[in-house]
């Protein structure tokens, strides 16, 4: 699971956007116990999730004509432009950026080579999330793509990741750590899309994981929350309960109670 070191290519930061942070910062302090906390002109509005005083995520108000409602994993890297180049010699292009964020950090926006969103973040000011791998955080991030080994070949040429193969009764599951890490620093997995219709619809991305105490309890607070539970929660042995979830806007994600 993911830890505070921030080692290279771990993600070290989590965003969303939508066209109106007050009813989707509604549904997430229903869920999550978060708590918006509005940016200011020099950050250009930009703002922060916390819960009990600690960032676990950022929130941009964006324009439906802009930008669909969604999640974003941003990834570490020392150098910001260096990456821009590797993306695009492992077959990526560039979104947005590279640009500073004041003294906090650099950014920038990438698509991987089957196109899904991506970004990285250079430390600044600002180190990444203030809390990680506890409930209302960040747990886990997985990618839903048409190709596993092209995206572990684009990924593993950008940022060096290296994989493990975990089998499950019916097939394997691929999960990711970081070139400078173990086994132990695995942060997330690397899914057919076509191997769940409902997210072969909808199209590939990085979907965050958020640590809840109660999977089931966190589904029925996204339903009063005006939210979507798009797959009920399941337990699988040794990984725990999770459930996927969408918010009134439409930003896909989900939530893990991991197992003991």
């Amino acid at each position: 699971m993911l830890n505070k070191r921030f080692v290279t290519g771990a993600p070290i930061w989590v965003d969303m956007c939508a066209p109106d942070l007050d009813a989707v910062g509604a549904f997430y302090r229903e869920v999550f116990g978060w708590e918006l906390l509005r940016g200011g002109e020099e950050v250009g509005g930009y703002s922060q999730y916390q819960r009990s005083g600690r960032t676990v995520a950022g929130a941009m108000a964006m324009p439906a004509d802009q930008a669909s409602p969604s999640w974003s994993v941003y990834f570490r890297t020392p150098d910001v432009d260096a990456t821009a180049k590797a993306v695009d010699q492992a077959g990526g292009r560039t979104v947005f950026g590279p640009a500073d964020v004041l003294d906090l950090g650099r950014m920038a926006g990438f698509a991987d080579s089957a196109g899904v969103p991506f970004c990285v973040w250079q430390q600044g000011e600002m180190k990444g999330l203030d809390v990680v791998n506890e409930p209302g955080s960040l747990v886990w991030s997985e990618l839903y793509t048409p190709d596993v080994a092209a995206a572990v070949a684009f990924y593993g040429e950008v940022f060096g990741w290296q994989t493990t193969e975990a089998s499950f009764p019916g097939g394997s599951y691929t999960m990711v750590h970081p070139a400078d890490g173990t086994a132990d620093d695995m942060f997330g997995g690397v899914v057919p899309l076509d191997s769940d219709p409902a997210e072969a619809e909808a199209g590939a991305y990085w979907m965050p994981y958020f640590q809840v105490e109660d999977c089931d309890d966190a589904a029925a607070r996204a339903r009063r929350g005006g939210g979507t539970v798009r797959m009920e929660p399941v337990s699988m042995e040794g990984v725990g309960r999770f459930a996927k979830l969408a918010d009134p806007a439409g930003a896909r994600f989900a939530v893990l109670q991991p197992s003991p």
